[in-house]
């Protein structure tokens, strides 16, 4: 009875150990997680409520309607995704700034930096472009 006890109690034990393991890992990834949030903060601010993000959309619905594309926007958490046709553009914010990753049919085919005091036409023609 003595083996048979003392063998449940250390695996008792190492289940603990695994779960208080578990639990701190995922202390740790969320708070790296929030530390991330926090940091891209105003970059999200800036690309949600800023003036570059209407002429943007302007530029793209102009040029879209100029193709008879329908573009399309959606807010996902703070990411702006832009859809036409089988082209989508997601502008992502993060601690060094907005990213843009563009994808074709679902495909990244390009990942770059996006300034929001650059020329907001540039981007929608780039994207928006027959290649």
């Amino acid at each position: 009875m003595g083996f048979l006890d003392n063998l449940e109690n250390t695996l008792n034990n190492a289940e603990r150990s695994n779960e208080r393991e578990d639990d701190m890992a995922a202390t740790l990834s969320r708070a790296t997680e929030l530390q991330e949030i926090r940091a891209a903060a105003p970059h999200a601010e800036a690309l949600r409520n800023g003036k570059w993000t209407q002429d943007l959309l302007t530029h793209c619905v102009t040029i879209g309607h100029s193709q008879r594309v329908r573009v399309g926007m959606s807010w996902i958490g703070t990411t702006l995704r832009l859809d036409a046709r089988e082209k989508r553009l997601d502008l992502q914010p993060n601690a060094q700034g907005i990213l843009g990753i563009f994808s074709v049919e679902g495909a990244i085919t390009a990942l770059e930096p996006v300034d929001l005091n650059s020329d907001p036409e540039a981007l929608a023609k780039k994207w928006l472009t027959p290649s």
